[in-house]
């Protein structure tokens, strides 16, 4: 008995795992975007299960394609006999343009989707819809792991299992309502193409499934697991998969506004300050979330017992003078009466480098560092402040360096020379150009902070 029918003799699960027999893929070679799959039978609740997963993470770089504006627009032939037009068909989808336009938007290209009119049955010649290129894409339709070069493509693929009789429920609902259709030809429809078309295309490729999800969109225990794995791939840079101490605190649009924000050439002193505290005090605080912590359990106003933890008591901060200094408030802001160091190390471009001042806790040796700098560029001031951390006592894997945005060039340097240093930043950037200045960057941030640039 192979699994499905295994499956489908147990209870029906919360979500079901499966692992076809098939090559997995190194998780180093996932680059570009992250493409989902979605299928299941017709009105299965498909597009409702999408729904809930963009709703809830909210996030700009996770977009939507729907196969069905992949139709083929009929011929006047069959415009002309619509009732015998087999829509559930493999073959009334144009799947060469469908992987034309998912390699596409995999390779980090944005693409024009047809508009499918529902009621004539052909495309808006005129009318597309632009998707940009995404971190992650989501492809839902009925077909989707039929043809195995879409299969292909899927990172993750997800059946959503809805009973035939709530499917068939949901569909005269909505043929009727929003495509105009009278429940007759609806019926006589599912019952000539929709029912056999499930039969031998849809139900056989649910074996090439990842995930399964019983219930449709009923289902949220499901729906928040994967809308957790999702977060996890959206919060891994390409840097974070080489190098797993690098965090980058997940992006919403309220932090993708604030670096729109702080990175405008014209923006106001007062207004970048306030923009780059509010950024700094989420870099610190998830960074707080790597020091290690002890259970402890408390009892609440009303009697009860809590069982949580206790912060991380042994902990100060050092930051690279001078625009270290703008991320202390927010550290003292989260830990109160925290100690802070100072280091101050002069360049001379990007050649020479000299400490110049340094002043620590005494007894930093025995504490836990967080190293402020907004700004990780070639990494060699950094290098020069951990390795002093270093000399005065400090393990390397005690020191957590805190910034806002981060060069790969910097990344590089300061993780091949320290594994076990944490990095945490809000946003990796592209490069270094000839300068050594972070692109696309935010400027000199010390001057634009304490409001000495010109």
């Amino acid at each position: 008995m192979d699994i499905s029918a295994k499956r489908q003799m147990t209870a029906k699960p919360i979500i079901a795992v499966y692992s076809p027999n098939q090559p997995q893929k190194l998780q180093d070679e996932d680059i570009g975007s992250e493409q989902i799959g979605v299928s299941g039978g017709t009105a299965s609740g498909k597009t409702t299960v999408c729904d809930m997963i963009i709703q809830q993470l909210h996030d700009h770089r996770v977009v939507l394609v729907n196969q069905d504006s992949f139709y083929r627009g009929l011929t006047a032939e069959e415009s002309e006999r619509v009732h015998e037009y087999n829509f559930d068909h493999p073959e009334a989808f144009d799947t060469e343009q469908l992987l034309k336009c998912m390699g596409e938007l995999k390779s980090g290209k944005s693409v024009n989707i047809p508009i499918y009119d529902f009621k004539n049955h052909r495309r808006c010649s005129e009318s597309f819809r632009k998707v940009n290129a995404s971190d992650v894409i989501i492809l839902e339709g009925i077909l989707v792991f039929h043809d195995q070069r879409v299969r292909d493509l899927m990172d993750m693929k997800i059946f959503v299992d809805t009973d035939a009789d709530v499917r068939l429920a949901r569909r005269i609902r909505r043929d009727t309502v929003e495509r105009g259709r009278d429940v007759n030809s609806v019926l006589e429809q599912y019952g000539r193409f929709v029912k056999p078309a499930f039969d031998d295309f849809v139900l056989p490729s649910k074996k090439y499934a990842d995930v399964i999800i019983p219930r449709g969109g009923d289902n949220h225990v499901a729906v928040d697991l994967i809308v957790q794995h999702i977060r996890t791939k959206l919060g891994q840079h390409d840097l974070c998969k080489i190098y797993p101490n690098v965090y980058v605190i997940q992006s919403t649009f309220q932090i993708r506004g604030m670096h729109t924000l702080i990175r405008d050439r014209d923006i106001t002193t007062p207004d970048f300050v306030f923009y780059s505290d509010r950024l700094i005090r989420l870099v610190v605080e998830h960074g707080l979330g790597h020091l290690p912590f002890t259970e402890k359990q408390v009892v609440t106003p009303t009697g009860s017992v809590y069982t949580g933890v206790d912060f991380c008591k042994k902990l100060c901060g050092v930051s690279i003078i001078r625009s270290g200094e703008s991320m202390e408030n927010a550290l003292r802001a989260c830990c109160k009466g925290i100690k802070i160091g100072k280091i101050l190390i002069h360049r001379d471009g990007d050649n020479g480098k000299q400490l110049i001042y340094e002043k620590l806790p005494n007894d930093i040796s025995e504490r836990h560092v967080l190293l402020l700098d907004p700004v990780l560029a070639t990494g060699n001031s950094a290098n020069q402040a951990i390795e002093l951390l270093i000399k005065k006592g400090v393990p390397e894997n005690r020191i957590i360096f805190l910034n806002l945005i981060s060069a790969p060039e910097g990344i590089h340097c300061v993780c091949k020379r320290f594994p076990s240093l944490k990095i945490v930043t809000s946003e990796i950037d592209v490069a270094l150009n000839e300068e050594f200045r972070v692109i696309p960057g935010l400027g000199e941030f010390g001057d634009r902070y304490f409001g000495t640039d010109n």
